[in-house]
């Protein structure tokens, strides 16, 4: 699979930025995360370590983190890249997870549930994340005695996840949408379907930069096939609403949408100072340019690769002093000035 932040290969990448595929699992006869102490906790981490490094390939190609040996800025870090969770970082004192040198693959331990396998990759590429995924659960469950009813499949810590398990998600950029105000109507079209959207960081973050997740909500009842076909189907129509909203944009005002994409690309190459929801806004214009062919010169994965760089966790990680809000300001503006200083519109 190819590392979403450094990709622009994947299939619709116009507009598909990511595609990730998470499974929830649990361990028989083992109480749920939050019911367990940190020996225990820990416990469960070599278990599900044992079961997974059995042979060279995996050993050489994968690392375990544990957050308890990571600093509050590395952890942040690790969920700005989305390969950790927040629920993840809550438990650091007694989690860990497992990642492989591509950063495609994280198997997160002691989450909300013992085990949450994740594959992410770029562009719209549904299928081929879930076939590694469950090619890291099949090998799990070689050695893992997993917590499952016939009735109920799966059984996991909060019921909306009951069934396969399996939640899939696609992170699209949709700045049309968002300029006409359709957001909500399409927020309630699909969660008469059980599927949902969120932020740039999933549940329960905003959507900076016009940048949404989709996916699935209901997990019980339906299979690993149909969840996955039903979200690409409904994905593909986002996509030709996305379409036509630029169409009928560019016919009625396309002197004001010129306008401020160049006015963005000149703040963004100039400033000297960035806020993060201001810097994300204004790179939401630039990827229209470059999506819409207006703007030259610069890739899609520069773009995907800013919207890690200019984090804040990110920013401090690469400095070798702590550093106030007015300093990370400054070194985002430092950082968005270099990528783009060749950009020609």
């Amino acid at each position: 699979m190819d590392n979403w932040l450094t990709s622009s290969n994947g299939k619709n990448e116009d507009l598909v930025i990511s595609s990730r595929v998470r499974l929830a699992r649990n361990l028989a006869k083992v109480p749920f995360p939050h019911k367990l102490n940190e020996e225990k906790s820990k416990k469960v981490i070599e278990l599900v370590e044992n079961a997974f490094y059995k042979d060279d390939n995996i050993k050489n190609q994968f690392t375990t983190n544990y957050l308890w040996n990571k600093n509050e800025n590395e952890r942040k870090m690790f969920l700005e890249k989305h390969l950790i969770s927040n629920n993840l970082i809550d438990s650091s004192n007694k989690s860990a997870f497992i990642l492989n040198k591509d950063e495609t693959i994280s198997i997160m331990i002691n989450e909300e549930d013992h085990i949450r396998i994740q594959c992410i990759t770029s562009g719209l590429n549904l299928e081929e994340v879930y076939d590694v995924s469950d090619k890291i659960d099949n090998i799990l469950e070689e050695d893992l005695e997993y917590a499952f009813d016939e009735r109920f499949g799966y059984l996991t810590s909060c019921p909306t996840n009951l069934g396969t398990g399996l939640r899939a998600s696609v992170m699209l950029h949709l700045p049309a949408i968002s300029f006409n105000n359709q957001i909500n109507g399409l927020l309630n079209t699909l969660s008469q379907v059980g599927m949902t959207i969120r932020g740039l960081h999933g549940e329960g973050s905003r959507a900076l930069g016009n940048i949404y997740q989709i996916s699935n909500q209901v997990t019980l009842g339906r299979s690993e096939e149909e969840i996955m076909t039903n979200l690409k189907v409904l994905v593909n129509q986002v996509i030709n609403e996305e379409k036509s909203c630029r169409a009928n944009i560019i016919k009625n005002s396309r002197y004001e949408l010129e306008n401020e994409m160049y006015r963005c690309l000149g703040i963004l190459r100039y400033a000297v100072l960035l806020g993060l929801n201001e810097a994300l806004n204004f790179l939401s214009y630039v990827r229209l340019g470059v999506e819409m062919g207006m703007i030259k010169d610069i890739s899609k994965s520069t773009l995907n690769s800013l919207l890690v760089e200019i984090q804040p966790a990110n920013i401090q990680q690469n400095s070798n002093t702590v550093l106030t809000n007015r300093e990370i300001n400054f070194k985002r503006a430092k950082i968005v000035r270099e990528k783009l200083k060749n950009v020609t519109a």
